[in-house]
């Protein structure tokens, strides 16, 4: 597929869409022009860019939690629950794994087994098995926004009937939502899948409704360098600007060193804005969320809290519009109602308590802003040249030839040849660089600051330092470290 960062036309969209709307039963209800209208009937309170924009005037951090149960009732119960108890500022539908493989047969079984049962058999929410009068009996129940989380490669009809349904937010990318999640699904054909959801979020906004759109940040959430999630958020950002979007929050995962993350968030802002301007999207509205830890929890509920505690307080720091929030549940698998309200309650106490501090310009941290401003530019820079300015093209010959390689992710298309390892202070580093475009001086800094901390430690510059920093949280240990390396640990 020759894809191009180039807005659909209408009849193609319309063409695409009459398939589109065929895939589930649930197609056939989904009437544009009446859900234009239906947002319309929204108070301003529901509408999640409304509710970014009103939080950034106010020096106000949003906090959101993750949710998604089968059976509709029960996940209606459950976002009012974290609303009125765990003052969640914005709700989340996180849907379930057979609808972010467009297996809507098997999530039909999966339903009725959850109903039957009384309790759910599903990871998530079905949304297109809910259907759009199902979507907005949901939305409608709560005073404020709510926002499509999943994780699907083909994410069109899951977008027409959520947003249909009164969704003002809808997560991921053809990008996002693909490397890190999938084994062997073509990158031009997600790109392309997600060119529909952006011009359909396009096509809301021209009809006067703003719908939200975040590319998913943290990426496999397990030591991604800033400059390799803001650089596939940037990405993410370019092709939803192409379409038509014009209120975009992008997202990174917290590395667990302080400054490194501050500096993220700050220059995600910045540099997500060059690249728009740059090819002429002056109108979009940037803002930024911040995910808390999204590697491995410790399982005991203490340290968990501290681990929450910290990513709220790093939040409130950088200057974050928005928080989501983890649960002291984490370890354990998929967290009950009571443990979600606790990880929102935990992180709104913090935030408010740090609502009028941020962090004050320094060395270290003006230092760490300026590797990953270079890092994340060598890095575009570069897609750009290889796409000849078109990021689309980019994008995908980027992956094939390593430029942009995401570390851990499983797919095919990935190279998987970045190792990532902490340095002494605990902020992510670079230990085998692939082929991303760095000069001779971004990798000679690299390499220093993991030969100070092999000294420090009394050990070798190798592969066991990403599998110690990989566990190190999970088991309740440093992410920066001072002295011998302990080898029983």
């Amino acid at each position: 597929m020759n894809i191009k960062n180039k807005r659909l036309d209408d009849q193609l969209f319309e063409n695409i869409q009459k398939d589109v709307l065929t895939h589930y039963q649930t197609g056939k209800d989904v009437d544009f022009e009446n859900a234009v209208q239906n947002f319309k009937n929204q108070s301003k309170a529901q509408n999640f860019a409304h509710v970014i924009a009103q939080a950034q005037k106010d020096n106000r951090i949003l906090i959101q939690p993750r949710s998604g149960v089968a059976d509709l009732d029960k996940q209606i119960e459950l976002v009012n629950y974290l609303q009125k108890h765990g003052q969640a500022d914005c709700l989340s539908a996180t849907i379930d794994s057979y609808t972010r493989h467009n297996r809507y047969d098997e999530v039909e079984k999966g339903l009725a087994q959850s109903i039957k049962e009384g309790r759910s058999l599903l990871n998530g929410f079905p949304a297109v098995n809910h259907g759009v009068a199902g979507n907005r009996k949901l939305t409608s129940s709560v005073e404020g926004p709510m926002q499509v989380r999943h994780g699907t490669p083909d994410a069109r009809l899951l977008a027409e009937i959520t947003l249909a349904g009164g969704f003002t937010s809808f997560e991921g990318g053809g990008i996002s939502y693909n490397i890190p999640y999938s084994k062997n699904i073509s990158l031009a054909k997600t790109i392309y899948d997600w060119q529909y959801v952006d011009r359909l979020i396009g096509k809301y906004e021209e009809a006067g409704i703003t719908i939200n759109r975040e590319p998913f940040g943290p990426l496999t959430g397990t030591l991604v360098p800033p400059c390799i999630s803001h650089s596939v958020a940037i990405m993410e950002a370019l092709l939803a600007a192409e379409q038509g979007v014009k209120d975009i929050t992008v997202g990174y995962g917290q590395s667990g060193h302080l400054i490194q993350d501050v500096a993220a968030i700050r220059t995600l802002v910045s540099l997500t804005r060059y690249y728009l301007e740059k090819f002429n999207y002056k109108d979009v509205t940037l803002s930024t969320v911040f995910h808390q830890w999204m590697g491995g929890f410790p399982a005991h509920y203490a340290q968990a809290y501290g681990v929450i505690a910290y990513g709220s307080a790093t939040a409130a720091l950088a200057g974050a519009s928005k928080v989501i929030v983890k649960t002291p549940h984490e370890a354990l698998g998929i967290p009950t109602a009571e443990a979600n309200v606790e990880g929102l309650l935990t992180t709104r106490q913090v935030v408010d308590m740090l609502v009028d501090q941020k962090m004050k310009d320094n060395k270290i941290l003006a230092l760490e802003m300026d590797i990953i401003t270079r890092e994340t530019q060598a890095i575009v820079n570069k897609l750009l040249e290889l796409g000849n300015q078109d990021i689309a093209q980019g994008a995908i010959i980027g992956f094939k030839s390593g430029v942009i390689d995401i570390p851990f992710a499983p797919s095919q298309l990935n190279h998987g040849l970045v190792l990532p390892a902490r340095d002494n202070d605990g902020a992510i580093r670079i230990l085998e660089m692939g082929h991303l475009p760095f000069d001779d001086d971004i990798k000679a800094f690299h390499e220093k600051q993991l030969k100070e901390r092999a000294h420090a430690e009394g050990r070798p510059v190798d592969f066991q330092m990403v599998v110690d920093d990989i566990n190190a949280i999970a088991d309740g240990k440093l992410i920066g470290r001072k002295g011998k390396h302990n080898d029983e640990n």
